[in-house]
Parts: C-alpha cells; structure tokens; sequence
C-alpha cells in the first residue's frame, strides 16, 4: 500500500505543473454558471448550492416541484475522473432512495440505468448527458445539458406516472 506521503508528495509535484488547479477552477466556474442559466431558463424548478466535492464529482439538484414533492431531486453531476456529465434521480433521504428503486426495478426505465441499494451509491437512477464534454465552447454545453437534463426530468415524471 502506498503512503500517504508519497500521494502527496505526487499531488504536490501535479500542483507545480498548474493544469489541474487551471481545470478545477474552470470546471467549478463552468458548474456555477451551469447553474445560474438553469435558474433563469427554467423557473419552475428549484435548485440546490452547488458541492463542490472532493475532485471526485461536483453536482447541484435541479428539481421539477412534482418530484420535490415525492422527496426526490434531479442531480447534474460532473464526474471527474470519467470526463462526464449525468443526470441522476436521487431521494431526499436512504429511506426514500431504497423505496424507489425497489419500485422502479421492474418497470421500464428506457435509457437509465437502476442503481442498488449500497453504502455510497446516491443515486435512484442515472442517465449520461454526455461523455468528454467540450469545455471550449460553453453556451452549446450549456444548451445541450439544459436541454437533456429537462428530458430526463421529464421522463422521470413519466415512469412515475406509470
């Protein structure tokens, strides 16, 4: 097993490089802005502070009132390590995670993938947005995870009604 020393020590020389705080700055103010943009297209929709997280994933809730409603909340996550954006239905507490899976696991989800029940998964179900997203031109990401995020809160609803 390797030291913790020795991973700092990496981290440190990384650091000196200056990539990674230039990238963390500007996928933290990419998020922001994500979700500023969200806020004035969307008003019917409540959202969440943004998390910054642990360079693991950096997400903010933006939920439609119906789910609110049902103690669910639509996520827009940013997965560091895998360079992707998802959309996840995720549950006000475990309680009402665990509920819902069970009763999506034999219903037809489309495109989603159903989560488990496990210590840290936080999510009901999960959806790609989009892979290696093109962080150089903003206003078209902007649109793109706008627009299929509203899809997958939409079809969220949908299943839910079934």
């Amino acid at each position: 097993m390797e030291s913790l020393n020795g991973h700092i020590s990496e981290y440190t020389k990384q650091l000196k490089i200056g990539s990674i705080q230039k990238a963390y700055r500007g996928i933290m103010g990419f998020m922001s802005a994500l979700k500023s943009d969200m806020e004035s297209k969307y008003p019917g929709y409540t959202s969440s502070a943004l998390y910054f997280g642990y360079m693991d994933m950096t997400y903010f809730a933006f939920t439609p009132l119906e789910l609110k409603k049902k103690s669910l909340k639509i996520a827009i996550v940013y997965l560091h390590e895998e360079n992707r954006i998802e959309a996840w239905l995720g549950g006000g507490n475990r309680k009402v995670q665990a509920e819902y899976i069970e009763k999506l696991r034999h219903r037809d989800i489309g495109s989603c993938k159903l989560s488990r029940v496990s210590p840290g998964v936080d999510s009901i179900l999960e959806m790609e947005i989009l892979k290696q997203p093109d962080f150089d031109h903003v206003e078209d990401l902007m649109q793109t995870i706008g627009s299929r995020t509203i899809a997958f809160a939409e079809s969220v609803l949908s299943i839910l009604d079934e």
